[in-house]
């Protein structure tokens, strides 16, 4: 019984301590009206970011739906509807999960069904090759077409 009661204290204290660092610096500090002092442990030094890969590069999937040979970016999260409160699979970029040109086939039977007001759609891939250089710059190339 001790040795569980130790484990959920501090469970308990780390849940605390992440809490009031994510909101140190944001809600905190201005309700207590000065910057409230930084905890050094439990917590990552550069932040969540630390625990991911940035590169200067980014990529992703669009698709797009045609009518009379005229292109219309579909708002993704149309193509793949999300019903979870606070879960956004397109900010994760769920979409590239479908680029490969032999899923072809699955997903354009299934924008075909969801989309019916088309006549035929091109899924596509949108490379910025450096975000901190160059914002605005993207190369676009097409993956695969839906006839």
């Amino acid at each position: 019984m001790k040795r569980h009661t130790f484990i959920s204290l501090f469970v308990l204290a780390w849940i605390a301590v992440f809490h009031y660092e994510t909101l140190r610096l944001t809600y905190l500090s201005p309700l207590a009206g000065r910057e409230l002092p930084k905890l050094k442990f439990l917590y990552p030094p550069a932040g969540w970011i630390m625990f991911f890969n940035v590169d200067r590069a980014y990529g992703m999937a669009e698709v797009y739906g045609t009518r009379q040979g005229r292109p219309t970016l579909l708002d993704p999260h149309d193509v793949f509807a999300t019903r979870f409160v606070g879960y956004d699979n397109i900010h994760r970029n769920v979409l590239v999960s479908v680029l490969h040109p032999s899923d072809g086939p699955r997903f354009c039977r299934y924008l075909a069904r969801k989309f019916p007001p088309y006549d035929d759609f091109v899924v596509a891939y949108r490379l910025y090759p450096d975000l901190a250089e160059h914002p605005n710059q993207s190369v676009l190339r097409v993956m695969y077409r839906c006839q």
